[in-house]
């Protein structure tokens, strides 16, 4: 069995994917990197040990570290993501993959000129409500897409200072990447506007002046999706929602995270009656541990899981990591990498994802204009 040596940077959120790595039957020797010792300490302990870093540096100069996953703050994304790369890294990283097109292409051209892999780590596609959908989608259940909705509802205050005043689309990949990928499709235009006011202390970073912004994206298949995205002073329950109208059947999130989502179902008309009937149910969702290797399984449902009953304790498939997310994060980088294959959501599909958020707020700015994203 073939594995890599990888190292985790960055062990706030980070932290969170290390105890999969360690796991993970592909991954050889384990590197935990963060400057902050105390951390990198406490999380190297409560994963039962792992080699230790305090530099990015250490970890481009190791030649014995095959790839990178990225779990850094967002200004570092790009530049970090273009030096692991030209290390001779395969590189992942949590999103958004940039914060500007340029640096988007700068990370695409250095992915070719190191022919390692690029992945961007979007939870939003390994979650039980996608791959829910996307059955749905693979079966017919759902019949033709008409419509998609996105949505990422997150007070951010008190967060770490970059966050402060953020353009919301530039952070909306939660809300933008189930409406791609599902659409088997790319966004080609949008129009966008931006909403509310905020303090002026908020705006002065980014000179940014919204706490919300509204997009409607066309895809190249001449659907269309509407996403709406918050980060401050906007009272709203805490969702990453996704929804997904057919004509058959709609999926739609519920209310709050945690909520089962909506199936509605369209019957065939009955009579000569005005309008068909509909009905709808709240439906849980299964876990897909089952597409992992047996040592991940536990991770899908994090403290949810039983060790003296897994099997009863993954069918309830609550509470892994981003909606059990996390380890079919780490098991696409690995296998990708042992593969020697491209990742799912390799720079075109994540280039795509994130250009769509920075071209919704460049339209935002310029009060809706549509622009035109660019392909990578």
């Amino acid at each position: 069995m073939r594995k890599i040596n990888v190292a985790l940077v960055g062990l706030g959120f980070g932290g969170a994917f290390a105890g999969i790595y360690k796991a993970h039957p592909n991954v050889g020797e384990l590197t935990l990197c963060d400057t902050n010792p105390d951390v990198l300490k406490k999380t190297c302990d409560y994963i039962g040990g792992a080699r230790a870093v305090e530099s990015f540096e250490a970890v481009l100069a190791d030649p014995a570290i095959d790839a990178v996953h990225l779990v850094t703050p967002i200004p570092l994304h790009a530049d970090q993501t273009v030096a692991a790369l030209e290390a001779g890294k395969h590189c992942a990283c949590t999103v958004p993959m940039a914060t500007s097109l340029e640096d988007i292409r700068r990370i695409v051209k250095a992915k070719r000129r190191s022919g390692k892999n690029y992945m961007m780590m979007e939870t939003t596609l390994y979650t039980y409500q996608f791959f829910y959908a996307k059955r749905m989608k693979e079966t017919g259940e759902l019949g033709k897409i008409q419509f998609f909705r996105g949505s990422h509802y997150q007070d951010m205050a008190g967060w770490p200072d970059y966050w402060m005043g953020l353009p919301p689309m530039w952070y909306g990949t939660h809300a933008i990447a189930p409406m791609v990928a599902l659409s088997g499709s790319r966004i080609c235009r949008v129009n966008a506007f931006g909403s509310g006011s905020m303090d002026e202390a908020l705006v002065r970073r980014y000179g940014n002046p919204f706490p919300v912004e509204s997009a409607l994206f066309e895809f190249e298949s001449g659907v269309k999706g509407e996403a709406t995205r918050s980060l401050f002073e906007t009272a709203r329950m805490y969702q990453e929602g996704m929804f997904v109208y057919g004509s058959k059947k709609s999926f739609e999130w519920g209310f709050c995270d945690g909520d089962a989502p909506v199936i509605t179902t369209l019957h065939e008309p009955e009579g000569m009656g005005r309008g068909r009937a509909t009905d709808c149910e709240t439906t849980p969702m299964p876990n897909y541990y089952a597409d992992l290797p047996e040592a991940l399984w536990r991770f899908t449902v994090g403290g949810n899981y039983d060790p003296l009953n897994p099997q009863d304790s993954l069918k309830k498939g609550a509470g892994g990591g981003h909606h059990g997310s996390h380890a079919h994060l780490v098991h696409e980088f690995v296998m990708s990498c042992v593969e020697e294959r491209k990742p799912w959501i390799d720079e075109h599909l994540g280039g795509n994802i994130t250009a769509a958020g920075i071209c919704a707020h460049e339209s935002a700015l310029r009060n809706g204009e549509p622009v035109i994203v660019p392909k990578f």
